[in-house]
């Protein structure tokens, strides 16, 4: 089923009633909401004065709802995971603990070749030339030996948003949308693990030792592209400035659709896919992990 996403972005208090995801106003007892929270997917809090009841985060917890928290800048900070999502997650905790070194230099070729491949399929989509790109994609090493992944990457940016253009997240725009988007994706891709009984803190490519969410960054890649064009759309409309409307824009992406080989499904569901494939993968049920394709229309 379809999640929605709920902002907050003013002074309210969160709390649990009869299932219900209860939205009250600081100062206005006329304008209380209820969602029911099993149609709930996210919930990003960006108004520092919202208060939330430990019945409300568990109810949200037990429905593996991602529940973001916004630090004083807006943009987000930490996210709410659940421990126990999964009816035989010990099972694939062993199964993604024991994965061999082989395994994950696998998993992380075929994640390779996906990311690369949807961002040739971008440019080509947006009238730019995905040539380069598509070469690169074909033969991706075990482990990605010769780093094409960053070899692809220094291709991409110039040819998406110019020459001049630098990928940091302290740089400037740009980078700040690109940021905002990859940190929703990232809560997304974190959910889907956890709902698929795997454990994001055990990551295959990315594992720097302040990173508690590695594997999220490694299933994320793929996705990446999409939140490329979106941002690539909004930045070409002359918008530069992360306001409400701009980040609304961007969380509606996890709405869109995702076209994989036979199927087309939201993003949010593709993205559980995906991350059911990764298991399957750990299980030695599938060698193939499941990820959508950019098509160009």
């Amino acid at each position: 089923m379809l999640k929605r996403a709920i902002y907050i972005t003013s002074a309210v208090s969160l709390s649990v009633k009869s299932n219900q995801l209860v939205i009250k106003p600081k100062d206005d007892e006329c304008g209380v909401k209820q969602v029911p929270i099993e149609d709930i997917g996210f919930v990003i809090i960006e108004h520092q004065q919202t208060m939330i009841t430990i019945p409300a985060m568990n109810a949200l917890s037990d429905n593996n709802v991602s529940l973001v928290f916004c630090g004083q800048n807006m943009m987000p900070r930490s996210m709410l995971m659940n421990l126990d999502t999964c009816s035989v997650q010990g099972e694939r905790y062993r199964a993604q603990i024991e994965a061999s070194v082989p395994t994950k230099k696998q998993l992380w070729q075929q994640i390779v070749a996906a990311k690369i491949r949807n961002q040739s399929q971008l440019l080509y989509k947006l009238g730019k030339n995905g040539q380069k790109l598509a070469q690169l994609c074909t033969n991706v090493k075990s482990g990605d030996v010769d780093n094409r992944e960053g070899l692809a990457a220094k291709i991409y940016w110039k040819e998406l948003f110019g020459p001049d253009f630098y990928r940091s997240r302290d740089a400037m725009p740009p980078n700040n949308l690109l940021n905002y988007g990859y940190t929703i994706l990232r809560a997304a891709v974190t959910r889907g693990l956890m709902g698929s009984g795997l454990f994001p803190a055990f990551g295959l490519f990315h594992r720097n030792r302040s990173n508690a969410f590695p594997l999220a960054d490694d299933m994320m890649e793929p996705y990446r592209p999409y939140v490329d064009e979106v941002v690539y759309r909004l930045y070409n409309e002359g918008v530069e400035e992360l306001n409400k409307d701009v980040k609304s824009q961007i969380v509606k992406l996890l709405f869109s659709d995702t076209c994989f080989k036979n199927i087309t499904r939201p993003m949010d569901i593709g993205i559980t896919y995906s991350c059911a494939s990764l298991a399957k993968f750990f299980a030695g049920s599938t060698k193939k992990l499941n990820f959508p394709e950019i098509r160009i229309e």
